[in-house]
């Protein structure tokens, strides 16, 4: 299922505190800023502080297009998280497309900047996200794939209503070595 132009581009939603919506070229310095504010790595799965000397308002505007790029082919669907008050950049929330068809299934991933973190934003924003992805794109099973030892990806992942449902053994090299991810799902109502 592809994905009309101008659809794409409206396709945002509002909780009571945030705003979730596709980044626009326009978001580089708040984008910027709120990558270069994160705390030092909290844990193993968190990259806390990212070296962004590469990150220039031109590689930006190319990370924008490809952002659209990858939606109109229905690839992957990638919004930003934004507070509502002050439009400040907290996060992210994408959609990667798996098999449509008779399917109709997806992956999610989220993260939200360590200096935002406690604060409930990871659940209000995957539960709007997810709510995006059964209600716009059309999705009818969404998964999460989380590392086994990723505690508060898990709970999250429950706290939106998502369920575990298995192992995947040696599904992702990462840490340099094939690791296990647990698969959680929700479907569509």
């Amino acid at each position: 299922m592809k994905l009309k132009e101008e659809k794409f581009e409206y396709i945002s939603a509002e909780t009571d505190r945030l705003v979730i919506r596709p980044l626009k070229k326009d978001d580089y310095e708040n984008w910027l800023n709120e990558f270069e504010n994160r705390y030092p790595s909290q844990n193993r799965h968190d990259k806390g502080k990212i070296d962004m000397s590469e990150c220039t308002l031109e590689w930006f505007h190319n990370l924008v297009d490809k952002h659209q790029e990858l939606a109109l082919t229905d690839t992957a669907h990638v919004f930003g998280v934004f507070r509502k008050e002050d439009g400040t950049h907290i996060g992210m929330v994408d959609f990667s497309t798996l098999a449509r068809d008779n399917f109709q299934w997806g992956r999610i991933g989220y993260t939200i900047h360590n200096q935002y973190w406690r604060k409930g934003y990871g659940k209000e924003a995957v539960n709007e996200a997810l709510n995006i992805a059964f209600k716009h794109l059309k999705f009818h099973r969404i998964e999460a794939h989380i590392n086994i030892d990723n505690t508060p990806s898990m709970k999250l992942a429950e706290s939106v209503g998502m369920e575990f449902e298995c192992i995947r053994k040696g599904f992702i090299y990462e840490y340099d070595e094939w690791t296990d991810h647990l698969v959680y799902y929700k479907k569509s109502n």
